[in-house]
Formats: structure tokens, C-alpha cells, sequence
């Protein structure tokens, strides 16, 4: 990802707005950004230039612009980072689904770098849902986590999971110390697992995954719900995952 930086607004053309022609200014301002995303003005990665630089190029307020952001973030083409501003989305990564899918190496192929975020852990009795696909008894205890996954900074995806216990205890400080899922097995004498089923589904981003994974609410997620097994059949691991629909191209092997 490009570094962050401000463009000094005398280094930006301005750029007239049509008036009385009854397109909204804020319309006309995500129009103009899109069309220089679309030119190469803006590469993948970069960060465009500040509000207030944008409100001066544009000769309008900072709440225009805040609604032509908002706009092409509605459509995938930007993503706007608490305290570090607005960044051109990068294009989608090619995301195999197959017996062997690992995030790491699919992300480290793209030529982007992984890592895996905890952001919470917990002991709890297992749900119904969870526990068919662990093959266990509903209320047994598993270890349940909440994991963000980025390339080069960016969130890709946000998962739920569970793991069987007494097993994996431990599980969490492992992963939270490789940031990986394949590392955090190996930890636990599990060189190698395979998928043993996936579903995918659709459905929009609530405000709460939205915030965690930098989109708007209501952009369209991919849900991968999966199980996965150890080399002697075991199940070893259950959850869903949330994909940013237009940063990963999930290819079913």
C-alpha cells in the first residue's frame, strides 16, 4: 500500500462544478474521482487527497465531499481508514476454495503480505451449529474466536470459529503470537489439515462488521462457513467467514 500523505492544495487543479444542470455537487465530485481512479490518476493502494484539499479543488464544503467518499465507498471502489484517511481499494485477490485453503499462502501469492488479527477468545458451552460440525455434544466446551485477516493492511476478511476442547487450549495465544491458523496447528502437532466441507452464502455487512472490516454498512459480504480436519479425520475446526465481496474473487476448486 502507498504511504499516507497529504497533497497540499495548491498542488491540485480545480475543478468547476456544473450548476443548475440539477446534478447533485456531491454526484459530480464522486463522478470526477472515479473517472481519475479509472485514468490510473489515483493507483490502487493510494491515498487521495485530504477532505480539505478536495473541498478547495472543488469549491464546495467538507460535507460534499464527505457524501462523494461515502458514495464510491458505497461501491467498492475506496476505503476510508479512521485517522489515516481515504485509500483506493486494491483489486480482488484471487481466493481458491479447495481441500487445502490457507489464507497466508493464497494472500502471500497475490505478492501481498498476511497477517491475522485476535480480537477476542473465549471458553464456551458449543451451539447446536457448532457442534454438529464438530461432531460433539451441544454445551460441550469449545474455544471459540473472532479473527480479523488483512493483505498489506487492508481487512479482507472477519471470522468466527470454534475448536474443540480440551484440545486446544491454548489455541488463541498461539495464533495471537503467528498471526496464521496453519502456524497455530503446527503448534499443536497438526503439520497438515483439509477442508472437509464449505458452504457459501451471501448476505449484506451490519454496522458492526462493517466497522471491523473498513466498509460501508450494507456492502455485500461473503459468508464461507466450513469445517476442517486433521490428517487422521478428525474434526479440528468450525466457523464462518466474512469476505469483502469485491476483494477476494473466491474460485471453487
Amino acid at each position: 500500500m502507498a504511504e499516507a500523505r497529504d497533497i497540499p492544495v495548491t498542488a491540485l487543479p480545480v475543478t468547476a462544478l456544473r450548476r443548475g444542470e440539477g446534478l447533485a455537487a456531491w454526484r459530480q465530485i464522486a463522478d470526477a474521482l472515479a473517472d481519475a481512479v479509472g485514468r490510473g490518476e489515483h493507483p490502487a493502494g493510494s491515498q487521495l487527497p485530504t477532505e480539505a484539499a478536495l473541498a478547495a479543488r472543488f469549491g464546495v464544503n467538507r460535507h460534499t465531499v464527505r457524501r462523494a467518499l461515502a458514495a464510491l465507498a458505497e461501491r467498492g471502489l475506496v476505503r476510508a481508514t479512521q485517522g489515516r484517511g481515504t485509500f483506493v481499494e486494491q483489486g480482488p485477490i484471487a481466493y481458491p476454495i479447495g481441500p487445502r485453503t490457507r489464507f497466508s499462502e493464497i494472500v502471500s501469492r497475490a505478492g501481498r503480505q498476511a497477517w491475522g488479527d485476535l480480537t477476542a477468545a473465549a471458553t464456551v458451552p458449543a451451539e447446536a451449529e457448532a457442534a454438529q460440525a464438530l461432531g460433539i455434544a451441544a454445551g460441550d466446551a469449545v474455544l471459540e474466536m473472532l479473527t480479523l485477516h488483512r493483505a498489506d493492511g487492508t481487512p479482507i476478511s472477519a471470522a468466527r470459529i470454534s475448536l474443540p476442547l480440551p484440545r486446544f487450549a491454548g489455541f488463541d495465544a498461539a495464533y495471537a503470537r503467528s498471526g496464521s491458523i496453519t502456524r497455530a496447528f503446527a503448534a499443536f502437532g497438526i503439520a497438515d489439515y483439509t477442508r472437509l466441507s464449505t458452504r457459501i452464502g451471501v448476505r449484506p455487512a451490519t454496522a458492526e462488521e462493517a466497522a471491523r472490516l473498513d466498509v460501508a454498512p450494507g456492502r455485500t459480504l461473503l459468508a464461507v462457513s466450513s469445517v476442517n480436519v486433521d490428517p487422521g479425520g478428525r474434526r479440528i475446526m468450525a466457523g464462518t467467514t466474512l469476505f469483502v465481496a469485491d476483494r477476494v474473487e473466491l474460485v471453487v476448486e
